[in-house]
């Protein structure tokens, strides 16, 4: 089984419009409880994320866009910033509506997309959440981090039943009859005889990228060791 973004996404998601007023973007995330949500158009299409960070750029400015004549010291880490995004943390401080504030475009995701091109998706891109748009770019969802935790609380008997029916039933052209499956805790252990060593090789490679596999101990032997390398 190939678990997909929309077997895991959450699909009842707060958004927001273009014109949403800052306290008013403040308010839902506060009320939904969430850390960020996607802007969209009339048409429910995305065309931004506003977030926590982007609301707190206005406090962090704040001094320096209503003191007139006081510029106090900034850190390191903030000048840094401000010199590195050419001013695009100014401009999003002394914004007040969403279009104004939003990290656009979105890093977004389709719902057939693999819950393991998603976690990348999120690592290249340094987020903690993606946004799922449909083919013509309209909302879905939003899949986080914590949505794709899911996986790996697979009960350990779903997890053998799959690599016993589908990997080694199904996938491998190979005899598997005493191949023997366990499951804890996701680490699945495969044991017993095959005739090829590749074919050993093959199980724990597929067996490895079942949903919600943590590691693969590889106890198996084989009688013909058809591939080059030491043998047993």
């Amino acid at each position: 089984m190939r678990t997909t973004v929309k077997d895991v996404m959450t699909r009842e998601v707060a958004s927001v419009n273009g014109s949403t007023p800052f306290k008013d973007i403040a308010e839902v995330l506060i009320a939904h409880g969430v850390s960020a949500v996607p802007v969209v158009d009339g048409d429910n299409h995305v065309i931004g994320v506003v977030s926590e960070a982007d609301l707190l750029r206005k406090q962090e400015f704040r001094d320096q866009y209503y003191e007139e004549g006081y510029r106090p010291p900034l850190r390191a880490r903030l000048r840094q910033r401000m010199a590195e995004d050419g001013g695009k943390a100014r401009r999003k401080a002394a914004g007040d509506t969403a279009a104004a504030l939003m990290t656009a475009p979105a890093v977004t995701v389709p719902p057939d997309a693999s819950v393991v091109a998603a976690a990348r998706a999120m690592d290249e891109h340094g987020v903690k959440r993606l946004v799922v748009v449909a083919e013509d770019g309209t909302l879905e969802g939003v899949v986080s981090r914590h949505d794709l935790l899911r996986i790996f609380v697979r009960p350990d008997a779903d997890i053998a039943d799959e690599i016993r029916e589908d990997v080694l039933g199904r996938s491998l052209w190979a005899d598997t009859g005493d191949v023997r499956v366990s499951v804890r805790h996701g680490i699945v252990t495969l044991a017993g005889t095959m005739e090829r060593r590749s074919d050993c090789a093959v199980a724990v490679r597929m067996a490895g990228r079942v949903d919600g596999v943590v590691d693969v101990v590889d106890d198996l032997t084989w009688t013909r060791d058809d591939t080059p390398g030491p043998a047993r």
